[in-house]
């Protein structure tokens, strides 16, 4: 036992991944009780609910029975309660409960934080992570505010509280969980509802460290300094890129939906729709139309925007904003014969250009490999002219799993046991990350001994 807790302890990404796991198999147990199910439908089994679990705990949303109906208020409860601790991250609470332990905030105690807060984090360590929580208490508690005050219009007290309370955390979590079955359909066009969704999405997605580096730049900026030249050089990746996938996003969208899905929309609300579709894309998982009629184009569009996701330390899933960022940095430096990346007058170092491409290959291949699998568990025995448009369907449904995003073209219900199995590993390597699942896994680092002679074989 003390070998195992020293080796969790000693590695970053086993801590994280134990901590995910045993947090599922915990919400797991109580969702199995009685008394978490309505009673009005047949009782959920053991993959349901395992299922149920990972896709809270991971903050992904997608389901396979109705959370409004087919769960009591327990059961509801118990679901945004596995949203909160997966949304602000496993590593923020057992990280602090490290803390607790050990009279020294060594080096080695910052490298767990940065798995949740970033490396860039200054001060106490102690206080950095109830920062973390402040800061989500607050914007969630903005979100429950507007929406109660919306919902108070619509629906009986009770019901306008608690829809209010779980779709601010389960916006800002990036979770995509909605007490409706339709989601967020019903609000459509309503402004106040989605504007208070997509903000709570975009805070919650960018990630940690750009939020904390925007309070530390907003108080030098009263004391003088320049508020964007003193960004760290994340944060102007992050919010640039940021803006410029929400905008591509809703551009596309109109441009592919106008005489689609947005056709029976008034004119001067499908913008509204639109935006809202570029930014849930981003890991959220609300949706305000039904996925399964849009467009092939407007699906596949959905499904690059998925898998580049959120940010780092964030609520969101994906290979990162960031890591396409430097991607698309690094190649424009190749095209101009640049032997360094450069932005906004600094030099992004190699190590991180080649953890960029690691992270993204590794996103590639896991999500290849799932597919392929998925495939041959529930349509490997009907021809290509009998599958219809499900090969679609399953890629949008890997992506959505591996990015933590929870759209759905109405394929995870109809899923099998084996095929909901495939799935619930993708989520929880979506939400660690496949390249921290395959650290955590693997062995202590070692250097080796022999060093041969370079060479280099011929590329593109």
């Amino acid at each position: 036992m003390m070998k195992l807790t020293g080796s969790l302890v000693t590695f970053p990404a086993r801590l994280s991944l134990s901590g995910y796991v045993l947090l599922i198999v915990l919400g797991t147990s109580l969702l199995l009780l009685p008394f978490s199910h309505s009673g009005q439908t047949e009782p959920l089994d053991t993959t349901e609910c395992v299922f149920t679990a990972t896709s809270a705990v991971c903050v992904t949303g997608l389901v396979v029975r109705s959370t409004g109906h087919d769960f009591s208020l327990f059961g509801q409860c118990v679901i945004l309660g596995l949203i909160q601790l997966g949304g602000i991250g496993i590593m923020t609470v057992t990280t602090y409960v490290i803390l607790q332990w050990q009279s020294v905030h060594s080096l080695h105690h910052r490298q767990l934080a940065a798995e949740t807060i970033g490396p860039s984090a200054e001060g106490d360590l102690g206080s950095i992570l109830f920062r973390v929580i402040g800061l989500t208490a607050l914007f969630e508690g903005i979100g429950f505010v507007i929406l109660a005050t919306r919902f108070a219009f619509l629906h009986d007290p009770p019901t306008a509280l608690w829809s209010a309370l779980f779709h601010s955390v389960s916006a800002f979590c990036n979770a995509g969980f909605s007490l409706n079955d339709n989601s967020l359909v019903p609000y459509r066009h309503d402004p106040v509802v989605n504007s208070t969704i997509m903000m709570l999405i975009i805070i919650g997605g960018i990630g940690y460290p750009v939020l904390f580096d925007l309070q530390r730049c907003w108080k030098k900026k009263r004391e003088g300094f320049g508020f964007w030249e003193n960004l760290r050089l994340h944060s102007k990746l992050m919010l640039l890129g940021t803006a410029v996938l929400i905008l591509l996003g809703t551009g596309i969208v109109l441009l592919l939906e106008w005489d689609g899905v947005l056709k029976n929309d008034p004119v001067v609300a499908r913008p509204l729709v639109a935006l809202f579709h570029s930014v849930t894309c981003r890991t959220a998982g609300f949706n305000t139309v039904a996925i399964s009629d849009l467009t092939n184009a407007t699906l596949f569009f959905s499904i690059l925007l998925m898998a580049i996701g959120a940010g780092p330390c964030s609520t969101g899933g994906g290979f990162k904003v960031s890591t396409i960022a430097v991607l698309v940095l690094r190649a424009w430096s190749t095209f101009l014969g640049h032997h360094h990346v450069r932005a906004f007058r600094r030099t992004i170092p190699r190590e991180v250009v080649n953890r960029a491409i690691a992270t993204a290959m590794l996103f590639f291949v896991v999500s290849v490999i799932a597919l392929t699998t998925l495939l041959l568990v529930e349509q490997s025995s009907e021809a290509h002219t009998g599958t219809e448009k499900r090969f679609l369907d399953a890629l949008f449904e890997i992506i959505s799993a591996l990015g933590t995003v929870g759209l759905s073209t109405g394929m995870t219900e109809q899923l099998s046991h084996a095929g909901r199995w495939i799935v619930i590993v993708l989520m929880l390597m979506g939400r660690i990350g496949p390249l921290s699942v395959f650290v955590a896994l693997s062995r202590a680092e070692h250097e080796d001994p022999i060093e041969y002679p370079s060479e280099e074989p011929l590329i593109g």
